[in-house]
Order: C-alpha cells, then sequence, then structure tokens
C-alpha cells in the first residue's frame, strides 16, 4: 500500500499545478495541511509558467494498493 499527499495549487493565469508528497504521516490534520501550504505560497518556490503559485486548490491524500502478480 502506498500513500501520497497531493497539494493542489493555482496561480493567477488559472494554471494548475499538484505537488506529491509520498508517505505522509498518518496523523496529519487540515491545518497543518493548510499551514504548509500556505508557506509555500509566501516562499513562492514553486513557479507555473513563470508565475508564482498563489491559491491553494485543494489537498488530498490517496491510498493506493498495488497486487504484484509476478
Amino acid at each position: 500500500m502506498a500513500k501520497t499527499l497531493q497539494l493542489e495549487f493555482g496561480n493567477a493565469a488559472g494554471k494548475k499545478v499538484t505537488v506529491a508528497v509520498e508517505e505522509p504521516r498518518d496523523n496529519l490534520t487540515v491545518p497543518e495541511v493548510e499551514a504548509a501550504m500556505q508557506q509555500i505560497i509566501t516562499s513562492q518556490v514553486f513557479l507555473i509558467d513563470t508565475n508564482p503559485v498563489t491559491e491553494a486548490v485543494s489537498a488530498q491524500i490517496v491510498d493506493r494498493n498495488v497486487q504484484q502478480l509476478f
């Protein structure tokens, strides 16, 4: 089983980008994720077509189950 935290950001031009974090800790809270996303926005570390992200669009944890056959 593989878990991924997916953080989706947008910029003023309406473009979106998703940042994936593998194996997030199990006890993440909404306020923690929102605060982390706000820090990313404030620090302007991610650009979409040379424009910094300006908004947190969504956050989700994806839980994927892979069954190896051979």
